[in-house]
């Protein structure tokens, strides 16, 4: 395998991919800390500012003038919600010391500037800059009002915070304008160090990478060595982790299953009070198409059940063989689109449709049709072929860029459950029809999200 894993101190994990599949090497910092209200919008600030300049490079042009002298590297960061986990993410990409024109130490000039962009930043008189904070305070606040412009996503957002309300799933990654204004460049900089000496930190490098002792480069790097071990305060998430709590509608869905055909109709009314137990919400737009999304909880939680569940909503939703695309937008013509996506670290699945919007209830219908259908195991083994296809060619996918590569280990790292992308492969092929349907049973609507005018 091509992914090896060390500690360089408690609570700070390096993660080296070798690979020659490119000319460039890519190197990435993450720091994760749990969701917080409190904490979402410092997250959010902290990670644009950083960018702004180091002690070494106290500018973005003074950043970008030494990028262009590596080769034309590139630097980028931002901030990611994974699970119950905000991610500072820094990343920077420089050319493999194999095609220099002479022999330089790229990968310990790369880990330097991205290590001090991560962990040495331009302060004046202890704080950070009041330039840099105000002014990405303004850009964070323009990213923050402009969301509602995107009508897919704010619907799916919406969606989002309705289901985890008073959760920190459902927080918004970018955080809230009204917090902004309290934030100065004291506060912030005393929480960006409270965030370093906690959070869990890990170092990823992936490329041409044989032989180039990237452990003791970081090792010995100054900024490194003033970290302070740690007993990383982050959360796991995976499928194991989240239960929904047993429900009325939980127990009902497990009785079914024992359920013979004399019970069928009892079981059919259990099914329509689940229907009151579904979180409705509407919310009128100036729009012209309406966004309907619906959130479902997969209430499985045996390990391994992700891989289930994938299946389960490429049949559902994946792709254009999918029974939501082919029923509600094909044949019924209620959706201009009609697909859905798991959330493996949420065990959750949202079905999005761009709608009519007199096609409301037809469309709501239409889509709780399939839901029924997969669980009376009214799919055939060519979709269960079709949907495992369409997983395993993204699966190959993997490989083919670094940062989804990257992207695709970190992910394994928070959840704690470790799977290389073989026996990924591997697991999917296993999935049957029966655990399928067995899944099936066990998801439930939680939340109807309905954007109108």
């Amino acid at each position: 395998m091509n992914y090896e894993k060390q500690e360089i101190k408690q609570g700070i994990t390096l993660h080296q991919i070798q690979t020659e599949n490119y000319k460039t090497n890519l190197y990435a910092i993450f720091i994760a800390t749990p969701l917080k209200r409190e904490n979402v919008t410092l997250d959010a600030l902290i990670s644009a500012v950083l960018r702004r300049g180091t002690k070494n490079l106290p500018s973005q042009e003074q950043i970008s003038k030494k990028l262009e002298m590596m080769y034309g590297a590139s630097f980028n960061c931002g901030i990611e919600k994974t699970g119950d986990n905000h991610i500072l993410k820094f990343y920077l990409e420089a050319l493999s010391e194999e095609f220099l024109p002479k022999p330089e130490e790229l990968i310990k000039e790369s880990l330097g500037i991205l290590l001090d962009l991560s962990f040495n930043p331009y302060t004046e008189n202890g704080v950070f800059k009041s330039e840099y904070v105000e002014g990405e305070k303004q850009n964070l606040k323009q990213i923050i009002e402009a969301k509602i412009d995107q009508k897919d996503r704010y619907a799916y957002d919406r969606c989002t915070e309705e289901m985890f309300k008073g959760k920190p799933y459902g927080l918004y990654k970018y955080g809230y304008v009204e917090d902004l204004e309290s934030i100065t460049p004291e506060t912030l900089y005393k929480y960006y160090q409270e965030l370093i000496s906690a959070a869990k930190i890990d170092i990823f490098c992936s490329g041409r990478l044989k032989n180039k002792n990237v452990k003791e480069i970081i090792e010995q790097n100054e900024n490194i060595q003033n970290l302070k071990e740690r007993k990383p305060n982050y959360i796991i998430n995976n499928e194991t982790t989240e239960a929904k709590g047993v429900t009325e509608r939980d127990e009902q869905d497990k009785t079914q299953k024992d359920m013979d055909a004399n019970e069928q109709k009892e079981s059919r009314e259990n099914n329509e009070n689940k229907d009151k137990n579904e979180n409705v919400v509407t919310e009128s737009m100036q729009i012209a198409q309406g966004k309907l999304v619906i959130g479902l909880d997969v209430n499985e939680t045996k390990e391994n059940s992700r891989f289930i569940a994938s299946v389960y909503n490429a049949i559902l939703g994946g792709g254009a063989n999918s029974k939501l695309f082919q029923n509600v937008r094909e044949k019924n013509s209620l959706a201009y689109t009609a697909n859905s996506g798991y959330i493996r670290v949420k065990n959750a699945i949202f079905i999005r449709c761009g709608i009519e919007i007199d096609n409301y209830q037809k469309a709501l219908d239409t889509i709780k049709e399939q839901l029924e259908d997969m669980k009376n195991g009214n799919f055939t083994d060519e979709d269960i072929k079709n949907s495992k296809e369409l997983i395993l060619a993204s699966i190959e996918g993997i490989t083919e860029e670094q940062d989804t590569e990257i992207t695709y280990y970190y992910g394994q790292e928070l959840a704690d459950r470790f799977v290389s992308v073989e026996e990924y492969a591997e697991k999917i092929k296993d999935v049957t029809k029966e655990q399928i349907i067995d899944l099936a049973k066990t998801v439930t609507i939680n939340t109807i999200y309905f954007l109108r005018d």
